[in-house]
């Protein structure tokens, strides 16, 4: 499975913040925002990766990431020229998608939870054909909103619906077949002018293939977008870092758990990072996990 993270866009709404940098590099608490998205990818077991962003941004984004090598990736770069829809980041990548499936993460999105690496190589071990992941909300009319039957089949899925028939919004992580590269390319644009993501997978959902799975009780969902939600995201983030002595969405201790670099690297790519905190914790990191390992 090839990933793709969706970091384009304008950031309008976090001006004037996002003026001169992209919104997917701003801090959550003391990482950028990219390395939620990016460690969910890796966590899926996801080693190909595909950055798109917006024009006069890759520099930003390879100076931060490289092609991946240090962390056992390969990271490849493309721009969407303008916010055209979600669902054009599956035609602008679908040279990188080749013939495999693929698992389309935004850029903005934070997940966290229980079991999460475990449900995530469960779904994309054998996507047959659309994958969603559902979370309960209070104000499912701000939100796409899907219905499933008993099997987890989706039944319906409704954009900001005005009576919502479930009050599971559909988050910023989608996994796909291959099949998505050619439903996406016959998605014509909204009344808004984009090319949107709920369209394909209503495709796949008249298909009768396309499943979402909930994310429950314990499991946290955090759309850093707009200035308050990115304020709640770094106090939850820097609140569990504190309280349980663990970092969420540590890149190098993502790599070094799924053995995609060994303790030694990792310990290299802590301290390059100075006397800073994040730095010693991916030392101690590679020095606790390196001391376990025969």
């Amino acid at each position: 499975m090839k990933g793709i993270i969706l970091a384009g866009g304008s950031g309008s709404r976090l001006n004037p913040l996002t003026i001169s940098v992209s919104k997917q590099l701003l801090p959550v608490g003391d990482k950028p925002m990219i390395y939620y998205p990016l460690s969910v990818l890796m966590l899926a077991g996801i080693r190909d990766i595909l950055i798109i962003c917006r024009p006069g941004d890759i520099h930003q984004f390879r100076h931060l990431l490289g092609d991946g090598t240090r962390l056992g990736l390969r990271i490849d770069y493309a721009e969407q020229d303008a916010p055209n829809g979600i669902a054009e980041a599956l035609i602008i990548g679908a040279g990188h998608i080749g013939t495999d499936s693929v698992a389309l993460a935004l850029g903005d999105n934070i997940f966290h939870g229980p079991f999460f690496q475990g449900v995530l190589e469960e779904q994309a071990r054998n996507v047959e054909g659309c994958v969603l992941f559902g979370y309960a909300v209070k104000d499912p009319e701000r939100y796409g909103v899907g219905e499933t039957d008993a099997a987890g089949r989706l039944v319906s899925l409704e954009e900001k619906p005005a009576r919502p028939r479930s009050n599971r919004a559909v988050t910023g992580l989608y996994l796909y077949n291959n099949d998505v590269v050619d439903l996406a390319k016959n998605v014509s644009p909204s009344p808004r002018g984009e090319l949107e993501i709920t369209d394909v997978n209503l495709a796949y959902m008249r298909r009768g293939t396309a499943r979402m799975v909930e994310l429950g009780r314990g499991f946290a969902w955090l759309d850093a977008g707009t200035p308050e939600s990115l304020l709640q995201a770094g106090l939850y983030v820097r609140t569990l870092e504190e309280r349980q002595g663990v970092r969420i969405a540590c890149i190098e201790e993502v790599a070094l758990r799924k053995g995609f670099i060994d303790a030694e690297t990792c310990h290299r790519l802590g301290s390059a990072m100075g006397n800073s905190a994040y730095g010693q914790y991916v030392m101690d990191i590679a020095a606790e996990l390196g001391e376990s390992q025969p």
